[in-house]
């Protein structure tokens, strides 16, 4: 990659280095089109359960964005090298308060069509980088 450019510091630089050699994942789902829920499920996420974040570290993502258009999130995920969904859902289903979470986050949420049984986020592809 090019050295910074003028105009853009060495800590952006460097943060752009970071986010380009990082793993990223991306993802959707749906929420239940009700107001009351979506807002009920935007007040949770402003205090998540301490435990469920912990969790979400030590599974190796380093930093989660959520966004909401009308009733679809989409999720970017920033994770270590050797990151594992499948690791990720063992840790899960042996966390008895990220189990309790997950319950929890279901009664808002919906499986986008194309999902597999058991599965609530539906991986994106991507199709444009700049």
């Amino acid at each position: 990659m090019a050295r910074p450019t003028r105009g853009m510091n060495a800590a952006r630089w460097a943060n752009r280095i970071r986010l380009e050699t990082m793993p990223r994942v991306c993802m959707m789902l749906d929420l239940k089109d009700d107001p009351e829920l979506i807002a009920e499920y935007k007040r949770y996420h402003q205090r998540v359960w301490p435990e469920v974040l912990q969790s979400l570290r030590d599974a190796g993502i380093l930093d989660m964005e959520i966004y909401l258009g009308g009733n679809r999130l989409f999720m970017i995920l920033e994770t270590v090298e050797g990151f594992s969904f499948a690791e990720k859902l063992k840790m899960d289903a042996a966390n008895p308060k990220v189990r309790e979470w997950e319950e929890l986050m279901w009664k808002y949420q919906q499986a986008l069509p194309g999902t597999r049984p058991g599965e609530k986020w539906l991986p994106t592809e991507i199709v444009f980088k700049l």
